[in-house]
């Protein structure tokens, strides 16, 4: 795929934060607008696009024990063209130049087309189970 992915910028959080919507990718009780900027003010995260207009996205951050992957979103016109497939790759390389190890996100389990997705890539299910609790 020859499309250029970039990190983000500023400018581009009204078009990114709308591709994650448009992609079912957000929640009401999650702030995307706020997501966005604490990536891009982390040094610890980065936010990696591709097109002009914005045709994908990808969040990707280093805990310093595991690199995480959020918000990957292409937009539906552009779904089945290796997109996806490129962004989960920047991710990676980009997570790999800052030392993680290893890579893990995150999947609703009620969306089997984004599993298969990922399990395409060569990620599997891990044997853990995640616990949260909203906070404040």
């Amino acid at each position: 795929m020859s499309l250029l992915i970039r990190e983000a910028a500023p400018p581009d959080r009204a078009e990114v934060v709308e591709l994650w919507r448009a992609c079912g990718l957000t929640r009401p009780w999650n702030d995307a607008e706020a997501d966005f900027d604490l990536a891009l003010g982390s040094p610890g995260s980065t936010i990696l696009i591709a097109g002009a207009p914005v045709e994908g996205a990808v969040m990707a951050g280093f805990d310093g024990h595991r690199g995480w992957v959020y918000y990957l979103g292409v937009a539906p016109a552009r779904r089945r063209g290796g997109l996806g497939r490129a962004l989960m790759q920047a991710a990676e390389t980009w997570l790999t130049a800052r030392g993680a190890p290893k890579i893990q996100l995150m999947v609703r389990s009620d969306n089997p087309e984004v599993l298969a997705f990922h399990e395409a890539l060569g990620l599997s299910e891990q044997a853990v189970v995640v616990m949260g609790r909203r906070l404040g």
